[in-house]
């Protein structure tokens, strides 16, 4: 049964900064250490982490918001698209990424358990540190 979650991290960067990054091939690779394609409009599609994720952008809200469907080569055929909700909230010289993700498959619980975390928000956190 698919489930949903939530993780969050502060980054020290603008919402204007980590949205650009996020949706560009070549800051998105920088910023995870994985290769990324990006096609920064809605409708567009993506590959992340050498081909590991692929998805669409749904929606986009510049530097607030992006939405996408998501999904791993570790999905079956069988198994919906998931989602994320990339949220990004302003905090002082820092911004609070929440990382929405919904309709996971139940067998796919590390995106939970430090997926998001070990391969997203540390990486991004180090990647703008070293901008500062």
């Amino acid at each position: 049964m698919p489930y949903d979650f939530e993780v969050s991290a502060l980054v020290a960067a603008s919402p204007e900064a980590i949205y650009r990054a996020w949706m560009s091939s070549d800051e998105h690779s920088a910023m995870t250490g994985g290769e990324a394609h990006v096609n920064p409009v809605v409708g567009g599609e993506f590959t992340a982490w050498d081909q590991y994720i692929k998805g669409t952008t749904l929606e986009l809200d510049p530097f607030g918001r992006i939405v996408q469907s998501w999904r791993t080569k570790h999905f079956t055929d069988g198994d919906p698209d998931s989602q994320i909700e990339v949220l990004l909230e302003p905090r002082g010289d820092q911004t609070l990424v929440r990382i929405v993700h919904t309709n996971v498959p139940d067998e796919d619980r590390g995106y939970e358990e430090g997926g998001w975390k070990d391969n997203y928000l540390d990486p991004m956190r180090e990647y703008f540190a070293t901008r500062n």
